[in-house]
């Protein structure tokens, strides 16, 4: 199983020797910035930096433009702009050479409307069948933001079952602060998770604690039913320090098909 943490271009170097101790690949956090993808300068900067540290980058991953974006728009030209940030996205990620990109749901979970859920769907569909397509070389992983509960993504993922290097990315924290269990979650999207988000709150906002250090209930970990398609996971905290404390957490409770007993830090 592929673990991944989230490295910081300033410090590029020390990253790559902690990727390659601990055999952490990358998920690329930076290019999901639109103010960054609009530096023309700094963004060549920054993929320079990551390009020369000469890393094997394949089991990387990159996460994609999401701010804004709503690929199902009805308005012509919100759909437009997001269709930009997200094939920018897999561009980037094709020069980086990573194996996938994460974009989200970005629906309004408060809009209580069958005919906007469905039309979400509707949309989606077309459009993710489109790129999972056009960009065969990459996996495309959608994630649930804050989303109500699983039905629309796993409403998404039926309909892309025939589209291969497609799949969901079930983030556990943002599932924490639905309505929805987290076992709920697992049961409604196990034949389509490919992707982990993990890190830690206490089901009132999206606090990205390190691993333990909230009230999520982790022995979900456990569950064969998350791990089934042999998932990647990213510990999607900041920091040196809280990657660690997040593995160390992890490799001491170990749970099963995560981190083996014998890894330590």
């Amino acid at each position: 199983m592929i673990m991944e943490c989230i490295p910081e271009y300033q410090y590029a170097e020390e990253w790559a020797e902690i990727s390659a101790k601990y055999n952490l690949a990358f998920e690329y956090n930076e290019f999901f910035n639109p103010l960054l993808l609009e530096d023309k300068n700094k963004l060549e900067e920054i993929l320079h930096i990551y390009e020369s540290l000469g890393r094997d980058t394949s089991k990387d991953t990159l996460h994609g433009a999401f701010l804004d974006i709503t690929v199902s728009s009805s308005d012509p030209l919100i759909k437009k702009i997001s269709d930009y940030r997200v094939r920018q996205s897999l561009d980037i990620a094709s020069k980086l050479n990573v194996r996938g990109v994460v974009f989200h749901t970005n629906y309004l979970t408060d809009f209580k409307s069958k005919p906007y859920r469905d039309r979400w769907v509707h949309e989606n569909t077309l459009y993710w069948q489109e790129i999972c397509s056009e960009y065969g070389n990459l996996c495309v992983f959608i994630e649930n933001m804050f989303d109500d509960t699983p039905e629309l993504l796993c409403r998404l993922a039926e309909n892309l079952t025939d589209s291969k290097n497609f799949g969901v990315c079930l983030d556990l924290a943002h599932a924490h602060l639905s309505k929805v269990s987290l076992s709920g979650w697992i049961d409604s999207l196990k034949k389509y998770i490919k992707h982990i988000h993990i890190n830690d709150n206490y089901g009132e906002e999206d606090q990205h604690l390190a691993v333990g250090k909230g009230n999520i209930d982790w022995s979900v970990l456990s569950n064969p039913d998350l791990t089934r398609n042999n998932p990647s996971i990213l510990l999607e905290v900041s920091g040196k320090d809280k990657v660690l404390d997040s593995y160390q957490y992890l490799t001491g409770k170990n749970y099963t098909g995560i981190i083996p007993a014998e890894q330590t830090l």
